[in-house]
């Protein structure tokens, strides 16, 4: 019997073992392909950028000097080729809808809302955080570039619960306001959208 018990024992500590290194396979494999997707883009670009001057220059002009519509890209790989990793759900939704809010007003190159304070803020679309820190006369800023193209700022927050080129769903909670006040910015093709126009 004690036999079969070490046996028993054994064998499970010997799953238990292969699980682990599975699990520390796949977390790997993650950083490998992305290690090696940065490695083609970059060989990709340096080949493309000496081929000729002129090749340089429109790099310079486009790359350089706009931002990347990572969502675009993402969306064009995904129908082209799947998803390179496995999707790992670990947003959490709390609720989706409006921006509740007591008043709007312009403000700089958008808008202010009143809200109540530390109110809960979540992003109005799904989307790629491609900024997160101090912007001048914003504070705290969150920038998600939106599937549908849209880049949405969200300023004067604290206690953001997003990091930099996380990919987050509509609704999820993304910080709240260091007061009363919710600095909001829409922005698509250089061109300012109200929020007012933008949830219709």
């Amino acid at each position: 019997m004690d036999e079969y018990l070490t046996q028993f024992k054994n064998k499970k500590k010997s799953f238990k073992d292969n699980k682990i290194k599975l699990r520390n396979n796949k977390k790997l494999s993650k950083y490998l392909t992305k290690f090696l997707l940065a490695i083609i883009f970059f060989l990709i670009s340096v080949i493309f950028t000496n081929i000729s001057d002129k090749n340089l220059l429109f790099y310079k002009e486009h790359v350089f000097t706009e931002s990347l519509p990572f969502t675009k890209i993402k969306g064009w790989y995904e129908d082209l080729f799947g998803e390179v990793l496995p999707k790992e759900d670990n947003t959490a939704t709390v609720f989706n809808g409006k921006l509740v809010y007591k008043s709007i007003e312009n403000y700089e190159s958008g808008e202010k809302l009143v809200v109540n304070a530390n109110s809960l803020v979540n992003n109005l679309t799904s989307g790629i955080v491609v900024y997160s820190g101090d912007k001048d006369n914003y504070g705290n800023t969150v920038i998600i570039q939106g599937i549908d193209g849209v880049d949405i700022w969200y300023g004067n927050l604290e206690n953001v619960s997003v990091n930099l080129y996380d990919y987050i769903e509509a609704g999820t909670v993304i910080g709240q306001t260091k007061d009363e006040n919710l600095y909001l910015v829409i922005k698509k093709d250089n061109e300012f959208i109200k929020y007012e126009n933008y949830k219709n």
